[in-house]
């Protein structure tokens, strides 16, 4: 059984007891967080999508932790000119657990 969500704006294929990082989240680590927008879900042979959801369908998570990507190096450079920059970017991101898929 698995179900798409989408999360922030993301869409996310998701199982039980998986684990997902998602874009961060205003939410506490350790709280538990319900996911309504549910657009598919997949339960052995049925399928059904979501007209733009699937009304009655709720996947629930823990947040587990808030954590930082791995960071990312931008560098640009025109030659012959002298310029050069240097920036670098980590994402925030949020660890949940889908604790369970609920029709």
């Amino acid at each position: 059984m698995y179900a798409i969500v989408e999360i922030a704006g993301k869409q996310f294929k998701v199982t039980q007891d998986q684990q997902l990082y998602t874009p961060q989240l205003n939410v506490e680590a350790g709280s538990v967080i319900t996911f309504d927008k549910v657009l598919l879900i997949e339960d052995g042979d049925s399928v059904a999508i979501g007209v733009p959801t699937v009304t009655g369908v709720k996947v629930t998570g823990k947040v587990l932790d808030h954590v930082r990507g791995d960071k990312i190096i931008v560098f640009k450079k025109k030659r012959r000119k002298g310029y050069k920059k240097t920036q670098g970017h980590r994402q925030d991101y949020t660890k949940v657990l889908i604790e369970s898929i609920v029709k």
